[in-house]
C-alpha cells in the first residue's frame, strides 16, 4: 500500500512537470520542427484591389483615448473611398458618444444606445450598419500603423482565408510589467507565425482581427472571448485563420499587475467558457487543428491545476516517511527536496517581484524578478477565472481598467 502511495504520488508529480513543459515548452517546439504545407500562403502583390473594408470599434467610456483612436483610424492609407470607420458605444455615460460625434463630419459613423448589454451585443447591432467585405474588429486604446489595414485585407485575395489577425505590439516604457508583457506577446507571435504556417493559426488579438463578412457567424451575446469564438466559427466552416505579423497594432500596458491579472482573470474566465462548449468550438473534421487548439488554448488554463498538483506532491513526497526504492523517480532525499526547494524558490521570486514592480526603473535583475511573477500572476488570474466561470459571473460585462 506504501510502495502504490509512492507511485501515485510520484506519477502525479511527473505528469503535472510535463504537462507544464509541454503547454509552454513542448508545444511551440512541436509546431516549429512540423513541415509546413507549400504554397499555402503565396505572395499577394501590394498593387492588387483592396476590397471594402469597414474597421468596426467597440468604445465603452473611453473618451480618454477615442480622440486619438479616431485621429489613428483617420489616418490610415487605406483607400478612404472604401474605408468605412464605425463606432458603437452602447453603455457609454462619460462622454464618449459625443466627442465621436466631432468626427462625424469626416466620416466616422455613430451608433450608441445608452442600454449597455455587454461588447458582443453592440457589436451584432453594429452589423446590421457593416457594409465593407472585410470587418476590422478594433478596440479603442489599441493604434495602427498606416498600412495595417492594407496588410490584413491582402491575404484575403486567397479565397481560401476567412480571417486574419495581427500582431500585438507593447509600446516601451512601462517598466517591468511592460517589459514581461511585450516578452509574453513576442512568444505568442512565434506560436502564431508557426501555426500559420501548418494552415491555420489558434489564437487571435481582437483588437486586429479581420474577417469576411460572408464567413462571419453571430457569437451569443452573453460569449466572454468573443474573438476566440468568431475565429473558430471561421475555421470551423473550411476556412483558415492566417497570421500577418506585419499588420500591427500598439498599446500601453495595464497600469500595475493587478489590473493585469483582472483583465487576465476574465480572458480565462471565457477559456472555461470556451471548453465548456467545445462542440461548438472545435473544428472537429481538422485533427490537425484540434490538437493544435488543445495545446494552445485548452491547456494554458489548466496550468495552475498542473503546478498545484507538482508542489503538493513533491511536498508530501519529502515529508510523508513511508519507505520506497531509492530513486530519482520516487522524489527521495535530496533529489525531492532540491525540486521542492527550486519551486519554493520560483514562488518566492515571484512575492518579491510583485512587491517591487511599483519602484521605478529597470534592471536585469528586476527582470529576472518579474518574469517568474509574471508567470505567477498569468496563472492565479487562470485559476481566478475558472472559479468566475463556476459562479457564472457574467464576464461579457467586464470591468473597464484605466489606461495609462
Amino acid at each position: 500500500m506504501q510502495l502504490l502511495a509512492a507511485y501515485l504520488l510520484s506519477i502525479l508529480f511527473w505528469v503535472s512537470l510535463l504537462l507544464i513543459a509541454y503547454t509552454y515548452f513542448g508545444y511551440p517546439l512541436l509546431i516549429a520542427l512540423l513541415p509546413g504545407k507549400k504554397g499555402k500562403d503565396k505572395g499577394i502583390e501590394a498593387d492588387v484591389p483592396l476590397p471594402a473594408l469597414t474597421l468596426l470599434i467597440a468604445a465603452y467610456n473611453e473618451k480618454s483615448v477615442i480622440e486619438e483612436k479616431l485621429r489613428n483610424s483617420l489616418a490610415s492609407e487605406y483607400p478612404r473611398e472604401k474605408l468605412q470607420i464605425l463606432v458603437v458605444t452602447d453603455g457609454s455615460d462619460d462622454g464618449t458618444p459625443d466627442l465621436v460625434q466631432h468626427f462625424v463630419s469626416q466620416g466616422v459613423e455613430l451608433l450608441h444606445q445608452p442600454e449597455r448589454r455587454g461588447k458582443m451585443a453592440a457589436i451584432n447591432r453594429a452589423m446590421q450598419q457593416v457594409r465593407g467585405e472585410i470587418i476590422v474588429f478594433s478596440d479603442a486604446n489599441n493604434f495602427y500603423q498606416p498600412d495595417t489595414l492594407q496588410k490584413l485585407a491582402l491575404p484575403f485575395h486567397n479565397p481560401s482565408v476567412g480571417a486574419v489577425t495581427g500582431a500585438k505590439v507593447i509600446l516601451k516604457g512601462d517598466g517591468d510589467l511592460g517589459e514581461s508583457e511585450g516578452l509574453y506577446w513576442k512568444y505568442e507571435s512565434f506560436i502564431k507565425k508557426q501555426e500559420s504556417r501548418l494552415g491555420s493559426c489558434t489564437s487571435v488579438a481582437g483588437e486586429i482581427l479581420a474577417v469576411r463578412k460572408a464567413a462571419y457567424i453571430r457569437p451569443p451575446d452573453n460569449i466572454i472571448n468573443d474573438d476566440f469564438f468568431t475565429a473558430m466559427q471561421v475555421v470551423r466552416q473550411g476556412y483558415r485563420l492566417v497570421y500577418e505579423p506585419k499588420a500591427r497594432s500598439s498599446e500601453r500596458v495595464s497600469p500595475s499587475a493587478k489590473d493585469e491579472v483582472i483583465r487576465r482573470r476574465r480572458i480565462n474566465a471565457g477559456r472555461y467558457q470556451a471548453i465548456a462548449m467545445s462542440g461548438q468550438v472545435l473544428p472537429f473534421n481538422q485533427p490537425l487543428l484540434v490538437w493544435q487548439i488543445f495545446s494552445h488554448k485548452f491547456m494554458r488554463p489548466l496550468v495552475p491545476f498542473f503546478m498545484i498538483a507538482a508542489l503538493l506532491t513533491n511536498f508530501l513526497a519529502v515529508v510523508l516517511p513511508y519507505p520506497r526504492p531509492a530513486s530519482g523517480f520516487f522524489l527521495t532525499l535530496p533529489f525531492g527536496l532540491v525540486l521542492l526547494a527550486l519551486q519554493i524558490l520560483f514562488y518566492l521570486m515571484a512575492l518579491v517581484g510583485n512587491f517591487i514592480q511599483q519602484k521605478q526603473g529597470k534592471s536585469k535583475l528586476r527582470l529576472l524578478f518579474y518574469l517568474p511573477t509574471f508567470l505567477t500572476n498569468s496563472n492565479l488570474a487562470a485559476l481566478q477565472g475558472f472559479f468566475q466561470f463556476l459562479k457564472k459571473q457574467p464576464g461579457h460585462l467586464w470591468t473597464r481598467i484605466e489606461r495609462r
